[in-house]
């Protein structure tokens, strides 16, 4: 098998894992308030991003060099984890993903305004039409419009949001401010709000917690050796195969099957993905690829900014 074809591999298999900690949290969400999941969640991470952290030799301090953007990003990504884990627990699988999926559309048009992106006329009409899938999903006027689904459409926009500022500021920004912000932001308020709603949790339910952050690890390794194997355009696409997980999960743990008014709305927002990210893939057609170049999975609270790691793999090929 060529290195392209491990890439892809590599990629099914992360999104796989991220998948099967979406079963956990929404395991976990029938008993467990998600202020308490993430909260549990982002501290067995600490140990885990430490690891890499180390690596970071670069000699500075932990004061981000834009503030402002900073805190943006940093409310934002706590507001997508919370958000995310929550629709997780009250949603079926395949409702809260398809939803979810939007977050590239919404990527497209921050873009516009903050990263100065100009996008013509067919990644527009792509935008639109993946915006009216969003409106089939979630259906306004036909059924009520839950808590769930304006979640899951909250922590979307949430993560977009927190992806844009990423691309703004990322290289001027320390991958360890990137990282530390967020995790102790959510720590901190996660940690104010856990005594309103904390349940004492069996060993079982600990190991669950932990579950979650090693999953994210593994799955963010994954990612990276992805990345570092084949081209954007062929790896980014690979996020869409989680919705087979949501069916095949949704079906045989929790007795889900999505309504065709689902599957139909999915399926217009992941060909509007779709187009977007082998549009922005041609030459000439994006000044910034704000989509191709986000790669950390909306939702995912303390996830790491994957982007630094890939150029040190890279730097490391160069040298061997």
């Amino acid at each position: 098998m060529g290195t392209t074809g491990s890439g892809i591999l590599f990629a099914l298999g992360s999104f796989a894992i991220y998948a099967s900690q979406d079963v956990i949290v929404k395991l976990l969400g029938g008993s467990y308030a998600p202020f308490q999941i993430v909260f549990f969640s982002v501290l067995f991470s600490f140990p885990l991003a430490t690891v890499l952290l180390m690596r970071d030799a670069q000699k500075s301090n932990l004061r981000p060099v834009h503030p402002w953007w900073m805190a943006l990003r940093t409310g934002a990504a706590v507001g997508a984890g919370a958000f995310a884990f929550y629709a997780f627990s009250v949603l079926p699988l395949a409702d809260t993903y398809a939803i979810l999926f939007a977050s590239p559309l919404l990527i497209t048009l921050l873009a516009i305004p903050i990263l100065g992106e100009r996008v013509r006329l067919r990644r527009g009409l792509a935008v639109a039409v993946g915006l009216v899938g969003v409106g089939i999903v979630v259906q306004p006027g036909q059924t009520a419009l839950s808590l769930g689904h304006a979640a899951a459409l909250a922590s979307a926009c949430c993560s977009a949001t927190s992806s844009v500022v990423v691309r703004k500021i990322g290289r001027e920004e320390r991958s360890v401010v990137l990282l530390l912000y967020p995790m102790m932001a959510n720590f901190l308020i996660m940690g104010a709000i856990l005594p309103f709603v904390y349940k004492p949790m069996p060993i079982e339910a600990l190991g669950g917690m932990a579950a979650i952050a090693f999953c994210s690890f593994i799955a963010m390794l994954g990612i990276i050796a992805a990345y570092t194997r084949a081209e954007a355009a062929l790896i980014a696409p690979m996020q869409y195969s989680q919705m087979l997980w949501a069916l095949f999960y949704g079906w045989l743990i929790f007795g889900e099957w999505p309504s065709a008014t689902t599957l139909v709305g999915a399926g217009v927002i992941i060909a509007s993905g779709l187009y977007i990210v082998f549009r922005e893939s041609r030459s000439g057609t994006s000044k910034t690829t704000p989509v191709l170049r986000t790669r950390t999975r909306p939702g995912t609270p303390a996830a790491l900014r994957i982007g630094p790691f890939l150029r040190r793999e890279k730097s490391t090929e160069m040298l061997s």
